[in-house]
């Protein structure tokens, strides 16, 4: 596959920085001062020319952000329509979501109206501050590593073979990044379900004398040990994750965390999985009943687990080689 010009290199590096109503008429500008200068330095050795020009026009962040018009932020002009597409996807979608879910659980415990409406507001203000405040994080962290990557690292200056080989796929890169915020949802309602039983101990064991018993579904000996390197991957799945919405491309060190990541989510959990330490057994024989679950189930559930996690470790490092 061909590589596109280092002009065009450029020029997306710098437009891909700006808001998208300022990219066409910003881009026709910078290749056409580019191309000025190129033939101001005489027509031998054009390539060379070209490479002298984008030196010395300089690193592409600190020129968008010119261009822009805007002090440096938390989060750039680079990043801040994303940031806010998920913004309002996380508050105007998955929170009434979390809001109505806690809200059932309580309907089906028999709460009264006076404590639905509690718990409605209590979650609403605690699932929304941490919507907004741990993108927001993750966004920064994003927003620094770009301009830190930007520009002088160690002594060495910008040149344009620090541009990308191609100008990628804007839709190729939103898929991405929806794909990425679906990957993070998901690891933070499994964490919030697992925390959520324990403290909630949602399973009720009815006893022979009409007593009520409140259970957790998990085993509880799990909180002792095992449990722990689970709820310490996903948790750093759904920040690594953020971090991607975030910005748009894997490095090879974000992609090292995210390995490391799954290897604490999956690899504790295959082997719970595989001795049948999941479930409190309490709570699995009063489920089932006469059934029995068989121990296939369990193996082929584990295989599954660290099938799965392989697979997302593999594509997160073809990414970050291939951006």
């Amino acid at each position: 596959m061909s590589k596109s010009s280092l002009t065009e290199r450029y020029v997306h590096e710098v437009i891909r920085r700006l808001p998208a109503e300022q990219r066409g008429d910003i881009a026709e500008e910078l290749r056409v001062t580019i191309a000025d200068m190129v033939e101001a330095r005489g027509a031998s050795g054009p390539s060379a020319a070209e490479r002298e020009v984008l030196v010395e026009m300089g690193d592409p962040g600190p020129l968008a952000a010119r261009f822009a018009d805007r002090p440096l932020v938390l989060i750039g002009p680079e990043l801040y329509p994303r940031y806010m597409r998920l913004m309002k996807l996380l508050l105007a979608t998955v929170l009434p979501l979390v809001v109505a879910l806690f809200v059932a659980l309580d309907v089906v415990d028999g709460k009264s109206l006076r404590q639905l409406v509690l718990t409605a507001a209590t979650v609403a203000v605690s699932a929304a501050a941490q919507m907004i405040a741990w993108p927001t994080v993750a966004f920064a962290v994003a927003q620094r590593t770009r301009y830190r990557n930007g520009t002088v690292v160690g002594g060495d200056t910008w040149t344009p073979e620090d541009l990308p080989d191609e100008a990628p796929d804007p839709q190729q890169a939103d898929r991405r990044g929806y794909f990425a915020f679906g990957s993070a949802m998901w690891s933070a309602l499994l964490l919030g379900v697992i925390v959520w039983q324990h403290i909630a101990m949602p399973y009720r064991l009815h006893g022979a004398d009409g007593s009520v018993r409140h259970m957790q579904v998990l085993e509880p000996s799990l909180w002792n040990g095992w449990i722990w390197p689970v709820v310490i991957g996903l948790g750093m799945l759904v920040a690594l994750d953020l971090i991607r919405v975030a910005a748009g491309d894997w490095t090879p060190l974000q992609a090292g965390w995210y390995a490391l990541g799954h290897a604490l989510f999956a690899l504790p959990l295959a082997w719970i999985l595989y001795r049948h330490m999941l479930f409190d057994p309490i709570v699995l024989d009063d489920f089932n009943g006469s059934l029995h679950t068989p121990d296939a189930f369990y193996t082929l559930t584990g295989a599954v687990v660290l099938l799965s996690s392989g697979h997302e470790v593999f594509r997160c490092f073809r990414d970050a080689r291939h951006p």
